[in-house]
């Protein structure tokens, strides 16, 4: 899996050989001795499925939690060490057990038991022996373990959320409030302010809910825990199993580092009004979206490989047992799932049986864009999200001596704005015992390279290479360089070599500047060498007569462009199989705030070397977008006490926005180099409904509600998926099934327009008695017609809506239209609506 922040790095794939465990050697060559980890799913049902009722009571449907009486537990959570668990329940003993009769006398090694979302179990053995399991009669599936991969101060203001949403719910210290959010990360740093419970004013209960425990290892102490971050455990097994877990870097506990978790649970639910302090400047106070609303914290990603199927199902499983009411995943699969569709892997059955729990599940896009079925989450009770700059940039500059202005960036002071500082060169600046044949020493990474007497004073060029990009060059050590040289700042150029890569703003301490554009910095250079003054006869410089001064990065500026999908966030249509078959389902669903967001970040944080020791980072990525949604589902289901997961989705499609701040289009990215150049107006496919409208979502009117035996019947009317439906779930499709388009989903996506399609919605009515219109626009190629056009609808009713679509021509093209559900009371209701191949007659007929 990945994690889908800011960086695309390939984890390691699966090893298949330990002899720690299983006694093969690394010189056998025989295949049936090979190890590897098994996800082993039984046809009983999981514990959920039987007690569906009193999960619902435990799951949230609390309707008091506005009031005392559901949250009653005033004590801290409950801490245990790996050594303190009890007892075995009793379908572990069954899992036991199975394994001894089926692999008798042999050696195995059971990581998990999978008690409560699927009943199974992860287990390291042979092909051999996962064969043998597989032929069992009790076993329905044995699936190949796979790898997967992580994919604020200002949001919650361009949101909307201080005069919006936290008004609505009376203010950001009751924003939130006793919902649960569990996120499947890197961990959590339990010392950041953001997660802090000191709330003296006012009481701070946990949630009567939510049974999970906070896991004490010696990095992550008793008392890490709080009425805030009211759980914490890890998950690890199946990396450790493989040899390639790094106990110094990825820390066998809860406690995050890497950065990533920390970042994307201070995003969701971080305290309010917490000070970002980077690089010893002040860039205003930070808030999570439900910023009261509690944390709950299920480490199944590492910094040294990212993560494991077996282990992130172990943490979804556990986190719907402890009785979380949302879970956020900013991570993806490494690849799509084989098999006859993407819906059928363990990650998205075990979150299909959380969604019947009730859980509202969020997931990152993925950070594979602007490709069309780039998208890395697939399946309709997901709610998938990509990512967008919102209207904050930091932009920096530097002024030549010859009055030519460079854009760039860092987050750096400015230097003396009354003053021109002189350029010098660190390829001219070297003293008499620098290598003279080091390659690198233009990146400035070793003072003991530089003549401090050339330096001191004045602005030193280095140059931003690939090895930059791979790490092993850093602006932190340029800066420190610089610094204990004396300069007056730094200028970096990007190397020739380095060819549409984008930088997120960079903290320095001292006056700097990255200049991203290569052909800015051939302007940079060109300025450079053309204001030396050389000896003739010797060639020697004598004087450095180019000029410049920095104007500084740290004070932000607003953009009205924004909110535009970046070109990064992964694309609809989604691919429904390996085949890249198109279902027929909108993804992503909406898009967030992704771009340049700070927020909370771990003291001991690996994943960005720029902002190590920092404790707030400025990420970038579908991971960042993500938890803004988890944040908002927190407002709704504290509103909406009763909302199913789909119908807080829905209340979050149906209110998004279709327009940016100037009131045109929102426009999307389509190239990773030069972005803003290469851009059009946003689709369904590149924006899903919209850009997320957190006060409409409070207040959405109507809503389109789909429930588990909905998403059961459409899996079943997958051609060839009933063993694969029985595999997983433990039931039979022998009843009805539903078409892709016949999900009751807030969107409508028709892959295949043969002449003509009816297509039924219904909506319910959340809000007081209303009487709504029905308009729409018909995409290019179709015509579309909606009955009824007008309908008056009470509190609490449904109303049935008929959407003919007929094809006009023949066109492989995508094309995209929009139903509007008007009411008298201003509500707005969009669904969007999108088809791809149109055949408006029967070529064969003659």
């Amino acid at each position: 899996m990945q994690m889908e922040g800011r960086r695309g790095v390939g984890f390691f794939g699966l090893v298949l050989c330990l002899a720690v465990f299983v006694g093969c050697s690394s010189a056998q060559s025989d295949s049936d001795n090979v190890t590897a980890v098994y996800i082993v799913t039984l046809k009983q049902a999981p514990t959920s499925h039987y007690y569906d009722d009193e999960l619902r009571v435990k799951q949230g449907r609390h309707n008091k939690r506005n009031g005392s009486e559901g949250m009653s537990r005033l004590d801290k959570p409950r801490n245990t060490s790996r050594m303190d668990r009890g007892h075995k329940p009793y379908i572990d003993r069954v899992h036991d057990s199975l394994l001894k009769r089926a692999l008798k006398g042999e050696k195995y090694l059971k990581l998990y038991s999978y008690r409560f979302l699927i009943n199974g179990f992860a287990v390291l053995v042979t092909q051999q022996q996962a064969y043998k399991l597989s032929t069992r009669r009790e076993v329905s599936n044995v699936v190949l373990d796979f790898s997967v991969r992580t994919a604020t101060t200002h949001t919650p203001q361009f949101l909307g959320l201080p005069q919006g949403a936290w008004a609505q719910e009376g203010g950001f210290d009751t924003a939130g409030e006793g919902v649960v959010i569990g996120f499947i990360d890197t961990g959590i740093d339990p010392m950041h302010p953001s997660f802090s419970d000191d709330t003296p004013e006012k009481p701070y209960p946990i949630p009567q809910h939510f049974s999970g425990i906070c896991e004490v290892t010696r990095d992550f102490p008793s008392g890490s825990c709080n009425r805030k971050l009211v759980g914490a455990r890890h998950f690890a097994a199946s990396a450790i199993t493989r040899g390639i877990f790094n106990a110094t870097q990825d820390y066998a506990s809860p406690f995050d580092g890497d950065g990533h978790g920390t970042h994307t649970a201070a995003i969701a639910a971080g305290n309010h009004g917490i000070a970002v302090v980077v690089a010893g400047h002040t860039f205003g106070n930070a808030s999570g979206m439900a910023p009261r609303s509690h944390i709950a914290v299920y480490k199944a990603l590492y910094k040294s490989f990212g993560g494991f199927a077996a282990d992130v199902v172990a943490a979804i499983d556990q986190a719907a047992q402890d009785g979380v009411d949302i879970i956020s995943l900013s991570i993806t699969p490494n690849r799509r799932p084989p098999g006859i569709a993407t819906f059928f892997n363990p990650i998205d059955m075990a979150l299909l049986s959380a969604v019947k729990a009730g859980i509202f599940v969020v997931q990152a896009a993925g950070n594979t864009g602007p490709s069309p079925k780039s998208i890395s989450s697939f399946s309709p009770w997901i709610f998938t999200v990509g990512a967008a700059a919102h209207d904050r940039i930091y932009s920096n500059s530097i002024i030549l001596g010859n009055n030519i202005t460079i854009s760039g960036v860092g987050l750096a002071p400015g230097t003396d704005k009354d003053s021109m500082y002189t350029l010098v060169s660190a390829v001219h600046a070297l003293n008499t015992t620098a290598a003279a044949n080091d390659m690198y020493v233009s990146e400035c990474q070793d003072a003991g390279n530089f003549n401090q007497s050339v330096v001191k004073g004045n602005l030193l060029i280095c140059s931003y290479s690939i090895r930059f990009v791979l790490g092993l060059s850093t602006i932190k050590q340029a800066l420190e360089t610089a610094d204990n040289l004396s300069a007056a700042g730094v200028v970096f150029y990007m190397d020739p070599y380095v060819i549409g890569f984008q930088l997120n703003p960079i903290p320095m301490r001292i006056p700097g500047i990255i200049i991203p554009s290569p052909d800015d910095s051939k302007i940079l250079l060109h300025y450079y060498n053309s204001s030396l003054e050389r000896d003739e006869s010797s060639k020697k410089i004598v004087k450095f007569g180019g000029l410049a001064s920095v104007s500084g990065g740290i004070k932000a500026n607003f953009s009205h462009s924004a909110p535009k999908v970046m070109y990064y966030s992964a694309r609809g249509p989604d691919p429904e199989d390996n085949f890249l078959d198109v279902a027929d389902i909108l993804k992503p669903n909406v898009v967030a705030p992704g771009n340049f967001i700070w927020s909370a970040w771990s003291s001991r944080g690996m994943d960005s070397i720029e902002f190590l020791g920092e404790s707030f980072a400025m990420m970038s990525g579908t991971s960042m977008a993500a938890p803004h949604i988890a944040g908002l589902a927190a407002l709704i289901k504290q509103r909406f006490p009763s909302f199913s997961p789909s119908a807080i989705g829905s209340a979050l499609s149906t209110t998004a926005s279709l327009n940016d701040k100037n009131g045109g289009p929102i426009m999307a990215q389509r190239a990773y180099t030069n972005p803003d150049v290469n851009q059009s107006p946003a689709t369904p496919f590149d924006m899903g409904s919209g850009f997320v409208n957190a006060t409409g979502a409070l207040d959405p009117g109507l809503i389109l509600d789909s429930s588990y035996d909905d998403y059961l019947s459409f899996l079943c009317g997958i051609n060839g998926s009933s063993p694969v439906v029985l595999n997983y779930t433990g039931a039979s499709c022998g009843g009805s099934t539903l078409n892709a388009t016949d999900l009751n989903l807030p969107s409508i996506t028709v892959s295949k327009l043969n002449q003509s399609v009816s297509v039924q919605r219904v909506v319910t009515n959340v809000g007081s008695n209303e009487t709504y219109s029905v308009g729409w626009s018909a995409p290019y190629g179709a015509s579309v017609k909606v009955t009824p056009t007008h309908f008056s609808i009470g509190s609490g009713e449904k109303q049935v809506l008929i959407v003919f679509i007929n094809a006009t021509m023949n066109s492989s093209v995508a094309s995209y239209g929009r139903i509007g559900l008007f009411g008298n009371q201003g509500h707005s209701v969009n669904i969007p609506l999108s088809v791809i191949l149109k055949i408006s007659y029967n070529n064969t007929a003659g």
